[in-house]
């Protein structure tokens, strides 16, 4: 089970840590997050190390449908409603420079850089989108509505944003990251105050940031808690639509549509980790009946880290963690989220301050009914008895039958069939 993304590209290959060493910044987990932070403060002159416990981008990464919107769903009603105007317009304006700062370091790189027209459509709710139109005015920027989409699925119209843009996220990767100071196959497997353990040697570091998808550590910031996991599946059609734009279902468990060269790529079939959900099957069959003349070349599943509130973590790990940081809950929008947090992120180890982090902040109240439901189901699955317990916090896990792992629906952390460990937040194998 190949990405496409992973069929086209070699990334650079970089040593393993032998032996303790020092540094001024540690970043911990080699995905877009924590490359584009190490970028940015290789090119300040900061004092860094980089350690990904695998290869490179070799976990949500790879599997990323790699689009580069400030258009997130609804998600703009949301914040206009939850936070008020200010955060709205500062979210919208931060992820508008990080889609400028792809085009920037797009421009001389040959990774399959286009601009695309992002839609978001629903197949049954007009008001939402009609909700997101004025949420959109008032904070200041012009969307257009559309009638009609070119996608096979019935809708009742979409919000469209112009101008955003779609690429291969390997290529790019394998271009800015030469030259990076990155230790692979590096895996932290215990936090001092100060300093990370790995299997090879210890790094001691003044500041440390945690870009490893889901953070790890779970004595501060109670991120078991603001987050939860969902997965989603994608396959790649030849000889189906070629589609001017991107698309997506407002709707988590719906579809979305984009193209890259002579391929269709099409995802859903979500689910929460460690819940039943559509999976292959749900997508294969909808492809049948959408187009059915294409054959499938590649399929793939992502998992993406959900926030209490829609907003990620960025900033301050927790309120007493004062050189210790975190990027993390993308909710699906991966590429531009990555870029915000390394902007974000490396202007607070350099500067001491950015001007969106406030939004972002961490330790931002988490009272919110989704904190209901991550904690009913920690609850149910702890008390479920079963054999095999995940390594994280004991919650029972669950057999995953459509990709042949044993899943944990409470905090998402996946194993093989042998007990290899596949996705965080557990740190260690599964004891079978």
């Amino acid at each position: 089970m190949k990405s496409v993304w992973q069929e086209t590209v070699n990334i650079p290959e970089f040593p393993r840590l032998k032996g303790d060493i020092n540094t001024d910044v540690l970043i911990i987990g080699g995905g877009m997050a924590g490359i584009l932070t190490a970028y940015f403060l290789h090119q300040k002159g900061v004092k860094y190390v980089l350690v990904e416990k695998d290869r490179i981008c070799s976990g949500t990464t790879q599997n990323t449908t790699a689009k580069i919107t400030f258009q997130h769903g609804l998600v703009y009603q949301k914040i206009l409603k939850t936070k008020g105007l200010e955060p709205a317009q500062k979210y919208l304006e931060i992820n508008k420079r990080a889609l400028k700062k792809y085009e920037e370091l797009c421009k001389n790189a040959e990774c399959d850089y286009e601009r695309k027209d992002n839609f978001v459509y629903s197949a049954d709710n007009r008001l939402k989108l009609e909700n997101e139109m004025n949420a959109l005015m008032k904070i200041g920027y012009n969307a257009e509505f559309c009638e009609d989409v070119s996608i096979p699925i019935k809708t009742v119209g979409a919000v469209k944003f112009p101008h955003q843009a779609q690429f291969n996220p390997l290529k790019f990767v394998a271009i800015i990251a030469n030259g990076l100071n990155i230790y692979e196959n590096t895996f932290v497997r215990e936090m001092t105050e100060s300093s990370a353990i790995t299997d090879c040697g210890k790094i001691h570091a003044k500041k440390i940031v945690a870009a490893t998808h889901f953070p790890f550590i779970n004595k501060h910031g109670s991120y078991f808690l603001k987050l939860y996991q969902h997965r989603s599946y994608v396959i790649a059609l030849d000889n189906a639509q070629q589609l001017n734009g991107m698309y997506v279902d407002e709707n988590r468990k719906g579809n979305s549509f984009r193209n890259y060269k002579n391929f269709l790529l099409f995802e859903g079939g979500g689910h929460r980790t460690g819940k039943s959900g559509g999976n292959y099957n749900e997508l294969r069959t909808l492809a049948k009946r959408f187009y059915p003349y294409a054959n499938e070349k590649f399929h793939w599943a992502a998992q993406d880290c959900m926030s209490l509130d829609d907003i990620p973590y960025i900033g301050k790990y927790s309120k007493h963690t004062p050189n210790f940081y975190v990027a993390s809950g993308f909710n699906k929008w991966g590429m531009t989220g990555s870029m915000v947090s390394a902007i974000i992120i490396s202007d607070l180890l350099t500067l001491g301050a950015n001007d969106f982090a406030d939004v972002f902040n961490p330790s931002r109240n988490i009272l919110t009914p989704q904190l209901l439901v991550n904690g009913f189901e920690a609850t149910k699955n702890l008390l479920t008895i079963s054999e095999k317990r995940c390594p994280h916090l004991g919650c029972a896990l669950k057999w995953n039958s459509a990709e042949h792992s044993w899943d944990c629906p409470c905090h998402g952390s996946r194993f093989s069939e042998k007990g290899k460990v596949l996705d965080n937040p557990a740190n260690g194998d599964l004891k079978l």
